[in-house]
């Protein structure tokens, strides 16, 4: 199959977006056929490409594999938009394409008069997506950050840690990841309404706000009883024991169980300590293991900590009680379940021989996305996407390197 008989395969994208939520929508539509063309510089290189992992640990924002893992199957211009030659480029770009999508500080698009407006006018339907830490309206929009920072803006440093000691957050920049769901399902709605009407239009995401839709709940309980959410560490409140318990292994091993009912702690409890624990008092329903969940997580550590989390995990879900391994990326890479998914890909990369990329988030039955190519060293697709898709000639090109437009 190939990429124009995927179902975005007629679709056309000029992304001016960088670090990660911005570019793993067009990571997505490229997956699945559209032609995206990635537009960024090599004199002001964009953070993704520096923060790696790198290969043998070494810096350089050619192999960087977080930058791969965004930007796999796209076409790569390298380009300055700060000069008026440069902002042309867009515009016939622009001209070309069905979607934008940009991820600058809200304003910039505007300054160099690349708005939404002046752009509808150059591609009449255009749709044009814009994620920004707190969206481009409002006294926070031009607030600077990352998605560590988005994650405090919507409450979830806040949630993760130990009761009463400093709050722990989610791992890396928790908004990057989840604004990307919001934003393809967004666009792919204002495409479909521009195929039927068509009109086009500005999508404007705010991560922060992205973020906050998952703390529904919570934001619902303080609402009804003024209950503010906090830390809880490891423990559930509808669940006993709940929590990550050590293994054998090391200080790396570790497994998650979670006993949701009674009948399932009667059986957990037959094997760690048989019908005697089992018929403990203190543990004999959930109000009683709650009261008594410091007794209660020491006695089911000191069971795991004698035996591998694989071991554990094999057991206990055998037993019908949930259970998994804490994975390290080791196992992440081993993963059997994932490997026959085929969740890691394997690219041909010019620098590195090959590059390691996830594979596309969800699985179409009859036509399967997969990035045809690894993502592009600086400038690497410019003779295809200036001569070929826009039509400039040899002298033009030239006169654009002369000028120093194509850094």
């Amino acid at each position: 199959m190939t990429v124009q008989d995927r179902p975005l395969g007629h679709l056309k994208v000029l992304d001016l977006a960088w670090v990660v939520a911005g570019p793993i929508v067009g990571r997505v539509l490229a997956d699945h056929g559209a032609t995206v063309v990635r537009v960024e510089s090599s004199r002001r290189v964009e953070t993704a490409r520096m923060m790696g992992p790198f290969p043998g640990g070494v810096l350089d924002p050619e192999k960087s594999e977080l930058f791969e893992n965004c930007n796999a199957g796209k076409l790569g211009l390298a380009l300055d938009l700060a000069s008026t030659e440069g902002q042309d480029v867009i515009r016939d770009l622009v001209a070309w394409c069905d979607v934008v999508i940009e991820s600058f500080s809200p304003g910039q698009m505007a300054r160099w008069g690349l708005d939404y407006d002046a752009l509808a006018q150059i591609r009449p339907g255009l749709v044009m997506l814009s994620t920004s830490l707190m969206g481009q309206s409002g006294p926070y929009s031009s607030f600077a950050g990352y998605g560590n920072i988005g994650a405090a803006m919507s409450g979830f440093q806040n949630l993760l840690g130990w009761p009463g000691e400093l709050p722990i957050g989610p791992y890396g920049p928790y908004t990057d990841y989840v604004a990307p769901r919001f934003s393809v399902l967004a666009l792919l709605a204002a495409l479909d309404q521009r195929d039927r009407t068509g009109e086009g239009c500005w999508i404007d995401v705010s991560q922060a706000e992205a973020g906050i839709q998952f703390l529904a709940p919570q934001i619902v309980e303080y609402g009804a009883t003024g209950r503010i959410a906090g830390a809880n560490g490891n423990r559930d409140p509808h669940m006993a024991p709940h929590g990550v318990f050590p293994g054998l292994g090391g200080e790396d091993a570790w497994v998650a169980i979670a006993v949701r009912d009674d009948a399932e702690w009667r059986r957990l409890a037959g094997l760690i300590g048989g019908d005697a624990l089992a018929a403990d008092d203190r543990f004999l329903d959930f109000a009683a293991r709650k009261a008594n969940e410091d007794a209660l997580e020491a006695i089911v550590a000191a069971w795991t900590a004698a035996r591998t989390p694989h071991a554990v995990e094999a057991l206990l879900q055998s037993e019908g009680i949930p259970a998994h391994v804490a994975a390290s990326s080791a196992d992440f890479v081993n993963d059997p379940h994932l490997l026959a998914r085929g969740h890691l890909i394997r690219l041909p990369h010019p620098l590195m021989g090959e590059s390691v990329v996830e594979g596309p988030r969800f699985i179409l039955s009859e036509t399967p996305g997969r990035p045809a190519t690894c993502a592009p060293t600086f400038g690497r697709d410019e003779q295809h996407i200036l001569a070929d898709l826009l039509g400039y000639d040899s002298a033009r090109i030239a006169a654009l390197h002369q000028a120093g437009v194509l850094v």
